[in-house]
Formats: C-alpha cells, sequence, structure tokens
C-alpha cells in the first residue's frame, strides 16, 4: 500500500453473516498482518457487519534498526519530538481512504463504517479519519496516538468527522500515553495488566461500541 507499484495480498475479510450492511475496517500493528485480527473479530462477530483486516507491505523501519518487517509507515522514534514519516504517512492514509471509497461503492455507505488499528495503525487510522471527507460512524483507537499533530488543528476544527464517536483502550502497562486532538465523543478505557496487545475484557468493550455504533438496519 505504501509503495507506488507495490502489490498487496489481498486483505483478511470476515464476511458479514448475514447481509452486509455495515463495515469495520481495521489496520493491524507494526510487523504483524491482519489475519490475527480478523481472527480476533471472528469471537465477537456482529452478524450484519463486514470486517476487513489489510495487510501492511513489508518496508525497512528506522525503530526495528533498518530492518524489513511489515509496516505502513516508517516510524524513526518514540519521544515525543520524535522525528515522523510525514510523507508516508499522508501517502498511506490516502490509500487507507480507498478502502473507505470500495466499501461505499458497494453499497455501504460511510457513515455505516467504523475505521480502527492498533498501535501504529491506529495512529494512520486516526490520522486518516480526522482527515478524510467521508463521514464515518465511529473510530476504535488501540494503545496508539495520534501523528503530525501540529498539521491537524485546523483540519480537525473543520473535519467531517470532529463530532464521530471513538473508543480508545490503552494498557496501563505501557508508557506511551495516546494524545488526541478536540474530539467531543471520546471513550477513553484502560486496562491495568494489559501488554502491548489485545486483551478479552478489550475486546469485549470493542463489540459493545461495535453494536452500537453499527446496529442493524
Amino acid at each position: 500500500m505504501c509503495g507506488n507499484n507495490m502489490s498487496l495480498p489481498l486483505p483478511a475479510i470476515l464476511p458479514a453473516a448475514q447481509k452486509a450492511t455495515a463495515a469495520v475496517i481495521f489496520l493491524h500493528g507494526l510487523g504483524d498482518t491482519g489475519n490475527g485480527w480478523a481472527e480476533a473479530f471472528a469471537g465477537i462477530q456482529t452478524p450484519h457487519v463486514k470486517y476487513m483486516c489489510p495487510h501492511s507491505p513489508f518496508k525497512p523501519v528506522t525503530l526495528n534498526v533498518g530492518m524489513t518487517i511489515p509496516s505502513w509507515f516508517d516510524i524513526i522514534g518514540l519521544q515525543t519530538d520524535a522525528e515522523e514519516d510525514e510523507a508516508g504517512i499522508k501517502h498511506v492514509s490516502e490509500k487507507t481512504k480507498t478502502l473507505i471509497d470500495q466499501e461505499v461503492k458497494i453499497g455501504i455507505t460511510s457513515h455505516r463504517i467504523v475505521l480502527g488499528g492498533f498501535s501504529q495503525d491506529g495512529a494512520l487510522s486516526l490520522y486518516t479519519a480526522l482527515t478524510t471527507q467521508q463521514k464515518l460512524e465511529g473510530m476504535v483507537a488501540l494503545s496508539c496516538w495520534l501523528p503530525l499533530q501540529y498539521t491537524l488543528p485546523q483540519v480537525s476544527a473543520n473535519s467531517a468527522n470532529k463530532e464521530m464517536h471513538v473508543l480508545q483502550c490503552h494498557s496501563e502497562a505501557v508508557p506511551l500515553v495516546p494524545t488526541l486532538c478536540n474530539l467531543s465523543n471520546i471513550t477513553y478505557n484502560t486496562y491495568p495488566r494489559m501488554p502491548h496487545s489485545a486483551c478479552p475484557e478489550e475486546m469485549m468493550d470493542i463489540k459493545q461500541f461495535i453494536d452500537k455504533q453499527l446496529p442493524p438496519i
């Protein structure tokens, strides 16, 4: 998705058990694939909701001493003042918006779509949600942060999604505390012993959020 000529495997898709009237587009974390999250969503599936979990390309990551791993964009450091891969984030954000457009083209309106992601890709999903003109129903932000914050104050104030419902989950054991822009409808949950991954309690909170935001029609 990041490379101009790079072809990616098809996303991991969990089809709706009934006619799909809503969709969750969820992006995995650094070094992972979409398969694990598709399996996790299978345990909390809502029958009328389709789940799409794209796979990132392989690319060198500075934080990983330059080694090539699945990654949507480069991460240079974890400090709050660390340099960010602005070009990479913006490029892959535009590619993520095409996934939303594809769902709209097959008949699922954007306000029946929840966007989400974990860690690096929660950051990407937050940035995408705040910069897309498609009005989304909600956002699931897991163990992540908001990238390129200096570019967003004016954008977020005028964003189609500035009032979207956001479920933000984070581990109390992980020191990187996420920060969001001025969004009004945020539910913030923390989990005291969860590592930098997911836990059953968190998955049930995600299910409740999706069920509330994407009810049957």
